[in-house]
């Protein structure tokens, strides 16, 4: 029997986009907590940022010019603590790698996993591009209200809808989430906006290779600038005209859910709000978010072999009870390649923490790392095993509870076990009251990095004016630029 023909008839955007749409142009924020963590999330992104200028030369070769001798473009975004000037698009990209790089900034669990300061890339560069045309005036009170909702479109669809479990990557959130708030902030209509977002979910989404075994790689670093400049091209190509794809989501056998997503549909435990700013984890120490609180028990443990007068040479094993989560992205055995490898490896933060003694940084996962070819954190890596504890992995998914719970057990050579170590909520969570003070001194760290303390002291008398939100965005970022020299 012949196929019967397709139904061409008007169809009205799916919901979902429509739902996506409706929450950028009308939802007020009126929550103090959401309004003081976008500002604390964006001060930690560009530190970040110049965390990995100064940290990774592997990300420096990221970012800049496409081609000599464009470093600066007139009127284009000023890449904080660089001398560049970009295009939008390039612009786009550079600062979401610049945030990403080295896996020092905020994350959102649930059944996906993600970073929603991943969007900040797009928000900014075309932000700024606007500001400085002098086409409209961005002050930072509209940029951190896009904050609020890139974050919180991530973040909603992050809780109970798994692209991992079809082999996809989180960064589709990125798109989707920065397509909707770029189309604001460049003042297309709410139908334009709609036709953008349909265009995002169907833009050729990419795989999470690179984020296993036995791929892992720095291309993990930039998905994000990779999105967030897909995101702009989207919106842009739609202002100039490109009209919607309506049901990109639901259309039977060519739609969103059936080709990529095994038939299934959206699930959607919360309305859109301002929820997920509010419950955003902060990194303060530099590990995978599923290891935060395993390299916290880790250094317990190690304070507690010194207390007995013993060295990582004494162990035999170390048991860690853990979420399914880091038991798909994070257990390892065998060589690690790469810095983007190792910071995907609990056994090798785990380790490095007990031979250290020390907490895990930056430097730790580089090349050049005393750690990266030692053959005694090697061998007591593989003194290393993970098990999933379904317990911990309810408590993860709960939205009451959203721990990240990791325990761990040493066992000595002679017999001896060390009481079981169990950390719910790492430094960074909203639950811990040391969270919000040990961002802002991580900030501060990380742009005396390449910021004079005057420049430093600068940003943050910015960020604390009662006035922060009428200032306008590229006043902001050029507080951000290298100093010029006496």
């Amino acid at each position: 029997m012949a196929p019967s023909a397709d139904d061409n008839s008007y169809k009205e955007f799916d919901e979902v986009i429509s739902n996506i749409a409706d929450y950028v142009y009308d939802y007020e924020v009126k929550s103090e907590k959401a309004w003081i963590n976008a500002r604390t999330t964006l001060l930690d992104a560009l530190g970040c940022a110049y965390e990995c200028l100064t940290l990774s030369e592997a990300c420096c070769k990221l970012v800049g010019p496409v081609y000599p001798g464009t470093a600066t473009v007139p009127g284009g975004f000023k890449l904080p603590g660089t001398r560049y000037q970009l295009d939008i698009f390039k612009g786009s990209f550079d600062m979401g790698v610049l945030i990403r790089y080295l896996d020092h900034n905020d994350a959102f669990f649930g059944a996906e996993w993600g970073h929603p300061s991943d969007n900040l890339g797009a928000i900014l560069a075309v932000s700024d591009i606007l500001n400085r045309s002098g086409e409209k005036t961005i002050t930072m009170h509209t940029i951190l209200e896009a904050l609020i909702k890139a974050y919180e479109i991530q973040g909603v669809f992050q809780i109970r809808n798994s692209y991992n479990k079809v082999g996809l990557d989180h960064v589709i959130n990125v798109k989707v989430a920065s397509t909707a708030v770029v189309s604001w902030l460049l003042g297309l209509t709410r139908e334009q906006a709609k036709a953008a977002i349909s265009h995002a979910w169907i833009d050729g989404h990419p795989l999470r290779t690179y984020r296993h075994a036995p791929n892992a790689g720095p291309r993990k670093g930039w998905a994000g600038g990779d999105a967030c400049m897909r995101a702009v091209h989207i919106a842009l190509q739609v202002k100039n005209g490109q009209p919607g794809l309506s049901t990109a989501l639901t259309a039977p056998r060519w739609g969103f859910y059936d080709v990529l997503f095994k038939g299934n549909t959206f699930e959607f435990p919360l309305p859109f709000s301002s929820w997920c700013i509010e419950n955003i984890l902060f990194k303060v120490n530099c590990a995978e978010g599923h290891a935060l609180t395993a390299v916290e028990a880790a250094l317990q443990v190690s304070e507690e072999l010194t207390r007995r007068g013993k060295t990582v040479d004494d162990i035999r094993k170390v048991d860690i009870r853990t979420q399914e989560a880091a038991m798909d992205i994070i257990n390892k055995q065998g060589p690690l390649h790469n810095p983007a490898d190792r910071d995907h490896c609990m056994q090798y933060m785990v380790a490095v923490v007990l031979v250290k003694g020390a907490m895990v940084d930056t430097a730790d996962y580089q090349d050049n790392s005393p750690y990266a070819q030692s053959k005694q954190l090697s061998d007591l890596r593989a003194k290393i095993e993970l098990r999933e504890d379904p317990a911990i992995t309810r408590e993860y998914h709960d939205l009451n509870i959203r721990s990240a719970t990791n325990a761990l057990t040493v066992t000595l050579n002679d017999g001896t076990v060390i009481d079981e170590i169990a950390i719910d909520f790492p430094l960074g969570s909203p639950k811990r009251k040391e969270t919000l003070p040990l961002v802002l001194e991580k900030a501060k760290t990380n742009l005396r990095l390449i910021l004079s303390e005057i420049g430093v002291r600068r940003a943050f008398e910015c960020w604390e004016s009662k006035d922060f939100g009428k200032i306008n965005v590229s006043s902001v970022l050029d507080l951000f630029q290298p100093e010029l020299p006496n």
